[in-house]
């Protein structure tokens, strides 16, 4: 539901529009809607966007914004990007309140997945 002065929309720029809608359908099952050769929109994920046809990608370490998604089971997920040619950015890692990682996906921008519990990942912390 759209609400005033709240976010809505976020938009990405993606180097291969095909592999990173494979990407996120693959582990995220988005769905998309391709509205041009240049531009595919995704819904229904938390916060609606799209993504355009772009040679630049967006991380943090260019001052990027980060979108962290949750996930009941962290490893499971990990494994998932990993699988569908994610590049693990930055390994898993506690901070208060949980553990995340980061990752690019295969148009180089960066997200985040974060859980309150390490079950499943102690692995890494071993």
């Amino acid at each position: 539901m759209n609400q005033h002065e709240k976010l809505n929309y976020v938009e990405f720029s993606a180097k291969d529009l095909e592999a990173t809608k494979a990407f996120f359908s693959a582990v995220f099952q988005w769905d998309f809607v391709d509205y041009s050769p240049d531009y595919t929109a995704f819904s229904n994920q938390g916060l609606d966007g799209g993504f355009f046809k772009s040679d630049v990608s967006s991380q943090t370490q260019t001052g990027g914004a980060l979108l962290v998604f949750y996930s009941a089971d962290l490893q499971s997920t990990y494994d998932k990007v990993v699988a569908q040619g994610g590049t693990i950015q930055r390994e898993i890692f506690d901070f208060p309140g949980g553990c995340r990682f980061h990752f690019l996906e295969p148009s180089g921008n960066e997200f985040a997945v974060w859980s309150e519990s390490v079950s499943g990942a102690q692995a890494f912390f071993d």
